[in-house]
């Protein structure tokens, strides 16, 4: 009997206590229907590969990790989230080979991420390139590639299933047009912030939170409707904005230091590891939310991280914490919350991002600092200032209203750096007070930020 024909025939008060039910039932899958504004969000990622980084349909650099990628893992790994956050949606991104592989253990985990979908509402995607697909591939590859493992999910997930998003790591303006264009997806984790001098690819320039990029650059938010990409880039990992400010691990330390669980829980030890991720999501869910009027944390735990019994223990009490202390706060998948962002921005005009942070003293956060970061469509800003009485410096300026350009040949250099880049990797980018930029880039930010001084 279909379920409408049992409920008309079904008694009043039955029918009166199932629907409570229904609706509880159904909340966990009505996120599209909310506002981004007066929200925080927490997206989270997770990356199912065989090989550390398949960087071709064919080819890899780093270890096997077959014999890491078990349904037991993936199953520990889900329940984990589920224990720190109940009504938690993630998303699943397989690399190439974890798509098209025959091993039975991928088949299992890939029927696994189909029954979490219907389950809570998770998200299956692709990424392509292992983080690094234009390092290696060039972009009419990484379209093809997109073509081919997009159709893939959507023949595993079955009925007529669509991901709502890409993970990339680094994606190239072209390939995020195609996505929008051809592909119809219109969210990608399509930039890292900050990252330089780790990894394999190099691509510090953007701003942290979403914007629609320009074709000439995915670092560069779009300036104008024929400049246009109609795919909202998205950050994959939130991190300690003093930690980033540093070139990959000069000094000993780790840029990359924020939520993420190799920078923290795994250097760190659990106890500090702990203390930096909760500390890197305050500076977003309080003083960045009440910049802001909305906030967002991002994170992307490889699941081959996880093998460590006591890491999916700090990844279940990070959660339980961020619940308890901001307990309206949403995790959902990074696709509904690109989405929010796409149907409250048209563009990048009244995109302006402000965030401020004093440092933690784990690591290279700097207890003796504050950094107050400026985002918006014409440019970045970061202001570094010493709270021993120093004084206060630019560190970053990247203007967006010129021209930029990305590589045209493979290379891991992606980077976008203005006058002055945070990490101090050129005789240029030495720090220096604010009023001694030159005259029309102070024109420039005093019209958007007439209060800066007084900052």
């Amino acid at each position: 009997m279909k379920l409408k024909t049992f409920l008309r025939h079904a008694p009043r008060a039955f029918r009166l206590s199932f629907l409570p039910f229904c609706l509880l039932a159904f909340l966990p899958f009505c996120a599209s229907a909310q506002t981004l504004k007066g929200h925080r969000f927490l997206t989270f990622n997770t990356v199912v590969r065989v090989n550390q980084i398949e960087v071709t349909r064919d080819k890899n650099e780093g270890d096997d990790e077959a014999n890491i990628h078990t349904l037991a893992y993936a199953q520990a790994f889900r329940d984990a989230i589920t224990a720190g956050w109940p009504e938690a949606r993630i998303t699943w991104a397989f690399s190439w080979q974890a798509l098209f592989t025959e091993l039975p253990e991928y088949i299992k985990i890939r029927d696994y991420a189909r029954q979490c979908h219907q389950k809570y509402g998770d998200d299956v995607t692709f990424i392509p390139g292992g983080y690094f697909a234009n390092a290696y591939n060039s972009r009419e590859q990484v379209n093809k590639d997109l073509h081919d493992a997009l159709a893939r999910v959507s023949e595993f997930m079955g009925n007529g299933f669509r991901p709502k998003s890409v993970v990339a790591g680094f994606l190239a303006a072209d390939n995020l047009q195609y996505l929008a264009e051809k592909e119809n997806i219109h969210v990608c984790q399509g930039n890292i912030w900050s990252q330089y001098a780790i990894d394999n690819q190099d691509g510090d320039g953007s701003i942290c939170y979403p914007y629609y990029p320009s074709k000439e650059h995915f670092c560069k938010p779009a300036q104008s409707k024929a400049d246009f990409i109609d795919c909202v880039n998205l950050d994959g990992w939130t991190c300690d904005f003093l930690a980033a400010r540093r070139e990959g691990f000069k000094g000993g330390f780790n840029s990359r230091m924020g939520v993420g669980p190799i920078e923290t829980i795994r250097n760190l030890g659990p106890v500090n590891g702990l203390k930096q991720m909760i500390a890197t999501t305050a500076v977003h869910f309080d003083k960045g939310f009440e910049l802001n009027g909305f906030a967002w944390v991002t994170d992307c735990w490889e699941m081959s991280l996880i093998k460590p019994i006591g890491h999916l223990e700090c990844l279940t009490q990070w959660l339980q914490e961020i619940r308890h202390r901001w307990p309206d706060a949403q995790c959902i998948t990074q696709g509904e919350f690109g989405l929010l962002w796409r149907n409250e921005y048209k563009n990048n005009d009244k995109v302006n991002y402000r965030f401020t942070e004093i440092g933690t003293g784990i690591s290279g956060s700097d207890k003796d600092k504050e950094i107050s970061w400026f985002m918006n469509k014409d440019f970045r800003l970061a202001i570094l200032k010493d709270l021993n009485g120093g004084g206060e410096n630019v560190i970053d300026f990247t203007r967006y209203d010129i021209t930029a350009k990305e590589p045209q040949k493979l290379s891991r250099n992606w980077s976008l750096m203005g006058l002055i880049n945070q990490k101090q990797t050129r005789p240029q980018d030495t720090p220096l007070p604010l009023k001694n930029l030159p005259d029309p880039d102070c024109k420039l930010i005093n019209k958007k930020y007439p209060d800066l001084e007084r900052h």
